[in-house]
């Protein structure tokens, strides 16, 4: 009996003895519990999920995109104790690299610009003339017979037969008989064969031989090259018309096309540089004569004209030509000038990306400013930065792409975007 009980107080006390180990065991390690449960609620307290396509929505844990119920995906705040500007984008080094993202400090420069224009050749039309007959008459012979033939003046055009001018002599004839008598009818005889642009020289001659001339020759009044025939061999013409036009190419103008953009850029004086594509390698260079002022009411162009000698002929009317105009803007003097592609445009603004000072890695902060005129592939500004600063000019919309996922401001979204409320809808996990 004494033996039962003995061993009934053995197996408590051994169950006393378990009981305490365990309670042991529980109760050492209740602050690594608590620092683990802690540490975990900590992580998924800083951890925020966003939608890809409505980064306004923004939710402490996971789960589906209440408007378009796409799997919400995390996103990344920065790190390292640094204090940042709630709407300023993070990216780390590789992501730069891998974004192909590039940075340039803003300075202040002399903005020039380049305009480009696009014209032709032209004749200079203050060496244009048309040669005429000044008789009526009928068309004996022409001594140029196409377009494109050189003359020089004083050279032998056509022979025109004129029943006037026969007349015009008989009388100049019979009235020298008796020029002591009646001289007023003799100079009126002369002088009407003058205004038929016959010679001193012709007069005296048909005066002195008493023979009446039945041709009329027709001789160049300068020299050029023949752009229009007008008649041909047989024709009747009458006084006055147009038998030649002659265009005289030592000198030539380029009339180029300027769009009314450009006009403010452009003024007499300045230098243009061009070439042609019929004579490449060569280059040319001129100074702007005339600038039109009344804009073509069809191609909504002015016409810009430069002077050029021609004295081998190379130039050619029609010929195209390319034109450079370097343009100092000197209203934009001391400007801050930063590149074209650091500027994301709306249509209504033009944002830029700032670098944060101060800032271990690469946080970018939205800017919108105030832009002037394009110089080709850069901007002036004329408001919103400061000399020194430092912007985003590669990989700009990567950056601004990743400031739309952050639910950051960026190009589409001026302000700080706030969650909105949405209802829950069935089968959603909010």
């Amino acid at each position: 009996m004494k033996k039962i009980v003995l061993n009934k107080y053995v197996r408590y006390g051994l169950l006393i003895l378990a009981g305490l180990f365990l309670g042991w065991l529980v109760f050492h390690s209740p602050k690594v519990v608590k620092d683990e449960h802690n540490h975990s609620t900590e992580e998924a307290k800083n951890e925020v999920w966003t939608c890809s396509m409505h980064p306004q929505i923004r939710k402490d844990k996971p789960g589906k995109c209440p408007i378009c119920a796409m799997d919400l995906i995390p996103v990344k705040e920065s790190g390292g104790g640094v204090k940042l500007d709630s709407n300023a984008i993070h990216f780390s080094k590789e992501a730069a690299e891998l974004a192909n993202v590039a940075t340039s400090i803003v300075s202040r420069q002399r903005p020039s610009k380049e305009v480009r224009l696009y014209g032709k050749v032209q004749a200079d039309e203050r060496l244009l003339q048309n040669q005429v007959a000044h008789i009526g008459g009928r068309i004996e012979k022409l001594m140029l017979n196409f377009t494109g033939e050189s003359v020089r003046k004083g050279q032998l055009l056509a022979i025109i037969y004129s029943p006037d001018l026969i007349t015009a002599q008989q009388e100049l004839i019979e009235a020298a008989k008796s020029k002591e008598s009646q001289p007023e009818i003799y100079h009126a005889a002369m002088e009407k064969l003058t205004q038929w642009m016959l010679t001193e020289n012709q007069i005296t001659q048909i005066e002195k031989s008493g023979k009446v001339k039945t041709n009329f020759e027709v001789y160049s009044n300068t020299s050029g090259i023949v752009t229009a025939k007008r008649v041909n061999t047989g024709d009747h013409v009458s006084e006055g018309s147009v038998l030649f036009d002659i265009a005289n190419l030592s000198n030539v103008w380029v009339l180029f096309d300027a769009y009314e953009s450009d006009l403010p850029f452009l003024k007499v004086g300045n230098t243009i540089s061009f070439n042609l594509q019929a004579l490449p390698g060569r280059n040319f260079s001129a100074m702007i004569k005339f600038i039109d002022p009344v804009i073509d009411p069809i191609n909504r162009v002015a016409k810009v004209r430069v002077e050029v000698g021609n004295g081998g002929g190379k130039l050619k009317p029609e010929m195209f030509a390319t034109g450079v105009v370097k343009a100092n803007l000197n209203e934009f003097k001391d400007k801050l000038v930063i590149p074209r592609s650091a500027v994301l445009w709306t249509g209504k603004r033009s944002v830029v990306y700032v670098k944060q000072p101060d800032a271990t890695e690469l946080n970018f902060k939205m800017r919108e400013i105030e832009l002037g005129p394009m110089l080709g592939n850069s901007y002036v500004v004329l408001d919103g930065l400061m000399d020194g600063e430092e912007i985003v000019t590669d990989g700009t919309f990567s950056v601004d792409a990743a400031a739309q996922l952050a639910g950051k401001p960026s190009m589409m979204n001026q302000d700080e975007p706030k969650p909105k409320k949405v209802s829950s809808m069935p089968g959603m996990d909010m």
